[in-house]
């Protein structure tokens, strides 16, 4: 399956539709999922690997690695009525190989290969994210993660201090439509940067 053709099966998975400004949900735009779920499948951190989605919301990128071809996806969520949307969009798409856990993050324990993580970037409650580094750490051997630009620094010395190596970076725009009484803006663009990490040792 090509970019464009994941791309457009990724838009019919909806938006949240009734996202809380405390959790930051805002659904990663269809095309970067498309983008970072193809370097994964390049990189063999997809195919027949187990991945988990952590903070998935309504699954964009667990349900297009299943898509994609890994063994199992775990989709991992706290807001039941995101997960919902998740569990619709993965019978839609007729998929089996993906189950679903409504917890906090810090609770999952399941070992797996490969994280790929859009997490609150902490812009509504300062250090929201920390959960989500925690986590990915502590479970995987790849990760794909994606933060807000400013954070960069800080996140790759958090990996490095944990012994991983960030082996890629890709800058992003995310558009960000007006949701939230605070938004300003009917759209605003927010710099993102997805990094990949491998443990040491582990390629």
């Amino acid at each position: 399956m090509n970019k464009k053709e994941l791309e457009l099966l990724l838009q019919r998975i909806p938006e949240h539709p009734s996202p809380r400004p405390g959790l930051e949900q805002y659904t990663i735009p269809a095309d970067v999922a498309a983008t970072v779920l193809h370097m994964a499948v390049s990189l063999g951190d997809i195919v027949d690997r187990e991945v988990a989605d952590l903070g998935c919301g309504t699954g964009r990128l667990g349900l297009g690695a299943a898509i994609l071809g890994a063994r199992r996806v775990h989709l991992v969520d706290l807001d039941a009525v995101a997960l919902n949307v998740a569990r619709k969009a993965a019978v839609e798409l007729g998929l089996e190989n993906v189950k679903f856990h409504l917890m906090d993050v810090r609770e999952f324990a399941e070992r797996v290969n490969t994280v790929v993580q859009n997490p609150p970037f902490g812009a509504q409650r300062r250090g929201a994210d920390r959960p989500f580094l925690e986590k990915k750490t502590e479970i995987a051997r790849v990760i794909y993660t994606m933060h807000n630009a400013p954070t960069r620094s800080f996140v790759v010395e958090y990996l490095r201090s944990r012994g991983w190596r960030v082996t890629h970076e890709l800058l992003f725009k995310f558009p960000i439509r007006r949701m939230f009484r605070f938004h300003r803006r009917r759209t605003a663009e927010v710099d993102v940067v997805l990094i990949r990490a491998i443990k040491e040792g582990e390629d």
